[in-house]
């Protein structure tokens, strides 16, 4: 049987219309720089609720949000028992490190480091706060953005940075400008109200490569 012109046509298209699907099935989160200030000290508390420090009755100074997602891989697969890990700045935009030269004050309520784990169905969730804002040169204040490290055993370790959406600051961020816009729309987070949620809740999904 002669195949006509009209149906070539109707299978070239299903034939891209199949690989756009397979390379979006493909895309993974991308990465950014670790930054100098991961944690190099032990805290007290590291698990996934930052605004309170151990047993502590004070909560962090900030806005409260809650960010959360699904860690997929590639094919996008749920990651159960992923290691999440965040840090990040409190609200005056300094970190607890030692290597900082910020001289805002630091925050003895807000806990900076956090982790958690994936459930079956590759779910985690932090509450945290927005970060401040800080100078990583003369010319170059970096936006409020939060670091993600994901890792587990069969999997290539990501890190990355999340961002918040409609701040001013991200325009101009030499970091997240290196990122095609495509790129940029998957690391910034939209925080929304949420029904019976107490603070904003921003999602932020991530996909992890499997070997």
């Amino acid at each position: 049987m002669t195949m006509n012109r009209r149906n070539l046509l109707k299978m070239g298209a299903t034939a891209a219309v199949s690989l756009v699907a397979i390379e979006r099935a493909l895309a993974l989160t991308p990465t950014q720089p670790k930054g100098p200030f991961y944690p190099v000290v032990d805290q007290v508390d590291t698990n996934s609720d930052l605004i309170y420090v151990g047993d502590s009755k004070i909560s962090a100074k900030g806005e409260i949000v809650i960010i959360e997602g699904v860690v997929t891989d590639q094919r996008k697969r749920p990651v159960a028992g992923a290691l999440v890990e965040i840090w990040q700045a409190c609200e005056t935009g300094r970190y607890n490190h030692p290597a900082d030269p910020n001289t805002a004050e630091l925050d003895p309520n807000f806990q900076y480091w956090g982790k958690a784990v994936t459930d079956k169905n590759g779910f985690y969730r932090f509450r945290t706060i927005i970060p401040g804002a800080y100078p990583a040169d003369t010319n170059w204040i970096r936006p409020p953005h939060i670091h993600y490290k994901v890792a587990k055993l069969g999997y290539i370790e990501l890190i990355t940075q999340m961002y918040f959406a409609d701040n001013e600051l991200n325009s101009q961020d030499l970091i997240l400008q290196r990122l095609s816009s495509e790129e940029q729309n998957e690391v910034i987070v939209e925080l929304k109200k949420v029904p019976a949620a107490p603070h904003p809740v921003g999602t932020f999904n991530i996909q992890i490569e499997k070997i």
